[in-house]
Parts: structure tokens; sequence; C-alpha cells
């Protein structure tokens, strides 16, 4: 079952870079941008953390935190937000519950050889924990500033 706008977000507790837990619960009360990324320091990753790093001014002025989330490991995460002075939180999801309950670990193909992989998507939950806005196989290009002006109509 695929989750909708309107549904209550998944509830979930993972470590992040820097030692640290990151879970819904903690966040309650606040807007949260969740997004799904592949990999760590790969092009279009990079990219869009980068992105969403430079606006994290104007999502904090909207009532926004943001967090990314990706199958790689908290130690990965703590290279990553470190090369590239990144200031939001990253969540590890290795077991890749999360990822599945978003609907986000997903078959994917590629010179025809199918793989599981996480589909890029980025979920905006407003503060009464029911998710605002999907955007699914987000192509990076402007994808932060779009998901800002949501965050802050929300």
């Amino acid at each position: 079952m695929q989750l909708k706008e309107g549904d209550s977000a998944p509830v979930f507790t993972l470590p992040g870079a820097g030692g640290e837990t990151l879970s819904l619960a903690a966040l309650s009360g606040k807007k949260i941008v969740l997004y799904f990324y592949p990999k760590d320091d790969t092009s279009g990753c990079t990219k869009e953390a980068i992105e969403f790093n430079a606006l994290r001014d104007k999502f904090a002025k909207a009532g926004a935190v943001i967090v990314g989330m990706s199958p790689d490991s908290a130690k990965s995460h703590d290279k990553f937000r470190t090369k590239y002075e990144l200031a939001f939180p990253l969540a590890a999801d290795e077991t890749k519950e999360t990822l599945s309950a978003y609907g986000v670990w997903v078959e994917k193909s590629m010179y025809g050889r199918k793989y599981m992989g996480v589909e890029r998507s980025t979920f905006l939950i407003g503060a009464d924990g029911k998710i605002a806005k999907i955007w699914r196989k987000v192509k990076v290009p402007g994808h932060a500033e779009e998901v800002l002006a949501a965050a802050q109509g929300l």
C-alpha cells in the first residue's frame, strides 16, 4: 500500500550522523522535510544535499526541519556531512524498514538489470504528523526550492 497525502507519517527511530538518534516523535509539532536519497557522496545525492543545506535558514524561518535518509551507515553519513558541511541530520536506515514503510525501497532497473534501491523522494510532514505533500522520482535541479515553497505555504 502506497502512502498518500493526508496519511499519518510512519514513525521511526534511527541512528544518525554524529552519534545522534533521530525519531519522528522527537520532531513532533514541527514541519518536517524528510527526503530519501540513494547513496552518500554520489553526484545527484550530493547536489540535492547541498541545495537543501543552502536553503536551511529559509526552511527554519518556515518552521521546517530537514532530515535526509538513506540506507548508508551513520559512519558514512558522518563523512558525507563533514565533507560538504551539511548542517542538518542524516538518518541511517541500514535495515531499510523505514525506507520500506515510506514506499521508497523499490525495484529499479538499469541496463536491463533489476535491483532494489531507493527511489529519490521527499515527504513534507505537517506539525500534526500527517503527510502534507509527496514528491516521488525527484529530479534534483530546483527540487529544494519547490519543497521550500510548499513548506512556507503549510
